[in-house]
């Protein structure tokens, strides 16, 4: 059995199936892991979540910014942006079928055996493992729960709290680990976010620096998979911590990776999100 990650895919079906034939993958056998931002800004994203959905049983999926703005425009149409390409998913007559297996995936992670966690956007540097699992949970609970679903989502938005606080309570605690999980790129090393910056890593506003780059880091003996940092383009100066993120959707590649041997696998994609004609091993 073979385990593949890939980076964000945002609706751009034909290179991932590229990389799945470029790969031999085998839905019986092997197992995709997603980085999360499934959908949204490319070409295909209905046809996508289609796709993902009949082989979820192959899969490992973690949720991004994009996948859960998909979920609360569901619950409120309104949210929709005019650079969201989510309509056709909502207008869809299978939507609730796929909307209610979106939500029951995960924020968070861990192979134990392989002692690799995958997430979309990081872990903040002040937290264990266990501590980033068990935050993972309480935002995972909420997206399950019929009660929390809709008022999680509702609240989900916004820049604040913009640290961790273990007194935080209600919406304010589930908002400042979902940014965590789904949203940072620039923190402090005790965690405070800087959620405007997009740029590359070297871009950091002024007492702020990649969350993958600090010496004390709580995860820094496990290694971490993530995507969400397109300006990156797959490169992070960081033993143990790989960006699959490499910008398909915004004419880069897309980015697939064996798990086990770190070896990848790269589709060159145009401006839209599709196939360029040829397939790079970076």
């Amino acid at each position: 059995m073979a385990v593949y990650a890939v980076g964000d895919l945002q609706g751009c079906l034909q290179p991932l199936k590229c990389l799945l034939e470029r790969v031999q993958f085998n839905a019986e056998h092997d197992r995709l892991w997603l980085v999360g931002d499934l959908v949204n800004r490319g070409p295909e994203s209905l046809e996508t979540l289609r796709f993902l959905y009949h082989m979820r049983n192959s899969l490992v999926c973690v949720l991004g910014n994009h996948d859960l703005h998909l979920l609360a425009a569901g619950c409120n149409v309104e949210r929709l942006k005019k650079s969201d390409t989510l309509r056709e998913i909502l207008d869809a007559p299978d939507a609730p079928q796929l909307l209610d297996w979106l939500r029951q995936q995960k924020l968070m992670h861990y192979d134990e055996q392989r002692n690799v966690a995958l997430v979309h956007a990081g872990i903040p540097p002040q937290w264990s493992l266990k501590k980033a699992l068990r935050c993972a949970a309480e935002v995972e609970q909420a997206l399950r729960d019929d009660n929390l679903f809709k008022p999680f989502l509702d609240g989900m938005y916004g820049n604040e709290p913009a640290k961790w606080s273990n007194g935080l309570t209600g919406i304010d605690r589930l908002r400042v680990i979902t940014n965590y999980f789904t949203r940072m790129r620039f923190c402090t090393a005790q965690g405070k976010l800087e959620l405007k910056g997009k740029e590359g890593a070297d871009s950091a506003p002024p007492g702020y620096a990649p969350w993958f780059s600090y010496p004390g880091r709580k995860t820094r003996e496990v290694r971490i998979i993530f995507g969400h940092w397109a300006a990156l383009e797959g490169r992070c100066n960081a033993p143990w911590v790989h960006a699959l993120d490499t910008g398909c959707v915004w004419g880069g590649s897309m980015t697939l990776m064996n798990v086990d041997t770190g070896e990848r696998f790269g589709c060159d994609c145009d401006e839209q999100g599709r196939i360029r004609g040829s397939i790079a091993q970076p």
